[in-house]
């Protein structure tokens, strides 16, 4: 007769090793567990007994993980969301009766009302699921994130989507310029001149690997813009409009939305940018839930209703 090996790594203690690593303190994991601090810390010795290994350590800067922890992570990360699979997944999805953690990773180059009509549909149709929402910014690996579970849908606007993972577009806007009501500009309009001589202010390289559509299009037609006032947040950029003679280039339905908030002005852009395509990606270990299938549909439902 076989006899049954008790296996010393149970899900439990697989969920409190990657949060344990994301987060870099037994406090903050606790909370996050709704655990005690000494259960965290119980558990954090019984994986270091399970691994052999620290896995944590402390520094000046607080709790820092090992070369070994950093080499578990992404495999522990898999092995949680196949257990999720196998026992959170209904053949049938009723949104209504999830309990769910969804991840969605964004950009804040999206108007804010498009996520607020996503999330108040979300608490209309999945009350009891939880929606998170994680910034991305050129240092994230959302690829990765997606492959391991981190995330399950990214939005962006890649002049060319990444390969090896799914995709739908969201929506396809327009590329406009948003200055002050008081500018000298907001009467006469934008001329081709009028733009490159221009003070602008600019967003921050989102991306490392691929320009932006603005950026790539310049460059191709060999013109530079006089960037005066670099941000690192596109929703900063149109409060530094209001008292000045800076343009803000940017899609139609992010300038509608401080245009109505703010004393800004909406022009043409004089220069023939090509319009700006907005997709949700998710990988290949989500493409068939029924859950993840919801939220495919709820997200594209308002993409078109942006435009």
């Amino acid at each position: 007769m076989i006899q049954r090996r008790k296996d010393p790594l149970d899900t439990y203690l697989l969920r409190v090793l990657c949060l344990l690593l994301d987060e870099r303190s037994v406090s903050r994991t606790a909370v996050r567990l709704h655990q005690s601090q000494p259960a965290i810390s119980a558990a954090l010795k019984k994986l270091r007994e399970i691994f052999g290994d620290a896995l944590l350590v402390r520094e000046k800067s607080g709790m820092v993980p090992t070369e070994r922890a950093l080499q578990l992570l992404p495999h522990a990360r898999r092995a949680l969301a196949e257990i999720d699979k196998l026992v959170n997944e209904p053949v049938e999805f009723d949104p209504f009766a999830s309990q769910q953690v969804f991840r969605l990773g964004a950009p804040d180059y999206l108007a804010p009302v498009f996520l607020a009509r996503v999330v108040e549909r979300f608490r209309q149709e999945a009350p009891l699921a939880r929606l998170t929402i994680h910034s991305l910014g050129p240092d994230y690996d959302f690829e990765t994130a997606l492959a391991e579970g981190e995330l399950d849908v990214v939005i962006g606007n890649w002049p060319e989507p990444p390969e090896r993972m799914h995709l739908s577009m969201l929506l396809e806007d327009d590329i406009v310029c948003l200055v002050s009501s008081r500018h000298p500009l907001a009467r006469k309009g934008l001329t081709y001149d009028d733009y490159l001589a221009a003070r602008h202010v600019v967003p921050m390289p989102y991306s490392r690997s691929q320009r932006g559509v603005i950026d790539s299009r310049l460059a191709s037609l060999r013109v530079e813009r006089r960037e005066t006032v670099e941000v690192q947040s596109f929703n900063l950029a149109p409060y530094l409009l209001q008292d000045s003679d800076l343009v803000f280039t940017t899609s139609r339905h992010f300038a509608r939305f401080y245009a109505n908030l703010l004393s800004l002005t909406i022009l043409p852009s004089p220069i023939d940018f090509p319009p700006m395509r907005f997709y949700q990606l998710w990988h290949d270990r989500t493409h068939h839930s029924p859950s993840h299938r919801w939220l495919h549909r709820l997200l594209g439902e308002f993409g078109h209703q942006v435009q």
